[in-house]
């Protein structure tokens, strides 16, 4: 192996990050984050105003 991937090699990383990684950390972020919210009015009420 020379250390060096190929170019087969970088497109198929990329197409991972960009198709498959990028969309499932976007979505789980998300939803973490609203499901974060969710648990914290169950516990301390509705935002007011």
């Amino acid at each position: 192996m020379s250390g060096q991937p190929s170019k087969a090699e970088e497109r198929n990383t990329f197409l991972f990050l960009a198709v498959v990684l990028a969309p499932v950390l976007a979505v789980g972020l998300v939803g973490g984050y609203g499901l974060v919210i969710w648990i914290s009015q169950i516990f301390l009420g509705p935002p007011a105003g």
